[in-house]
């Protein structure tokens, strides 16, 4: 099952669910995918079985809201600070790569030495799959922002004045809620762009926090459910309609160097991420980077990415900020 978020003409949600390649219908009665997703947690119940027991309504045009900019992102929080978005890096089986040429250390004696990146993706190979009942080693973590940076499909992700440079990175994302009980429950997965500043993350590793404080967009559509083991897709750039940069992805766990289970054990272990009623979008990393082949972004040029059994594609505009003067008062 896919869900999703669109405005009406007054502003209200309206949550849409279908099958991959079928019409989508309204879901009767549900004031959001948040909604659905907390009577579920809380009711012990899957989220198909509450959404069968809303029942549908009418048919929605999921084309025509995306081209009429009415997406809402899949899964949104009355309170934005309550939705939190985080990631995970070096996961995949060809991220290392890339990193650790962004990282190489130019002091380095020999090539038998190992940069901090390529020590860390060598952790997870060795144990970011563990046995049942046992514990893996824990990955690089990064914070993103809120539901604030939030971008919805369609909307543009706007890069600050002072950015050096405004990425995309196709990347998996669960999507969980936190019950009242402070269990973390997991929607499904959905397409991600984890929009990073790749030139400022490469001038020094310690920037790698810097950089990932930029906004992020997922769905269109949550895939509700367990993911695939083997999930395909494809990353591209348009520049006045124009492909400039078009590229395969992978994810899932037969192209992973970590299971899902152990990420997100080492996301939730945190009491801090299992507030009830909180939202989390989590972002499992990626081995495809238009900047590893030399694109420069610029205003204007439009990101899209899509995985084959996860819905529509994800597009979104790049826009820069306007510079601003930031002065701290005194009271």
């Amino acid at each position: 099952m896919l869900i999703s978020q669109i405005k009406d003409a007054s502003g209200k949600i309206i949550v849409a669910a279908r099958e991959d390649g079928s019409e989508a219908r309204a879901v009767n009665n549900a004031e959001s995918v948040y909604a659905l997703a907390m009577e579920a947690a809380n009711g012990g119940k899957s989220l198909a079985d509450v959404i069968a027991a809303h029942g549908y309504g009418e048919a929605v045009d999921l084309e025509k809201a995306y081209s009429e900019g009415r997406f809402l992102p899949p899964i949104t929080h009355l309170d934005p600070a309550h939705l939190h978005l985080t990631g995970t890096g070096l996961t995949h089986l060809g991220s290392a790569a890339t990193r650790d040429s962004m990282h190489k250390k130019t002091s380095e004696a020999s090539d038998d030495t190992l940069t901090d990146s390529m020590k860390m993706f060598k952790m997870g190979l060795e144990n970011g799959k563990p046995k049942a009942g046992e514990k893996g080693v824990q990955p690089e973590w990064f914070y993103k922002g809120n539901g604030h940076v939030s971008a919805a499909p369609g909307a543009a992700l706007v890069s600050p004045s002072f950015a050096l440079d405004g990425g995309e990175e196709p990347e998996m994302a669960g999507i969980y809620v936190i019950s009242d009980k402070g269990e973390p429950v997991r929607i499904g997965f959905a397409v991600s762009n984890e929009f990073s500043d790749h030139v400022t993350e490469r001038i020094n590793y310690l920037y790698l926090a810097h950089s990932k404080l930029r906004p992020a967009s997922f769905g269109p559509e949550i895939r509700v459910g367990a993911p695939p083991s083997d999930i395909r897709g494809t990353s591209r750039i348009l520049r006045d309609g124009k492909v400039i940069f078009e590229k395969p992805f992978v994810s899932g766990e037969d192209n992973m160097s970590h299971t899902f289970a152990n990420l997100e054990y080492h996301h939730f272990k945190y009491g801090l991420f299992r507030v009830p009623g909180e939202v989390h979008v989590h972002m499992f990393g990626t081995a495809t980077l238009s900047f590893a082949d030399g694109i420069k972004t610029e205003a204007g040029d439009v990101f899209e990415i899509e995985a084959g059994g996860f819905g529509l594609p994800l597009r979104n505009p790049l826009k820069v900020a306007e510079e601003e003067t930031i002065t701290v008062r005194q009271i």
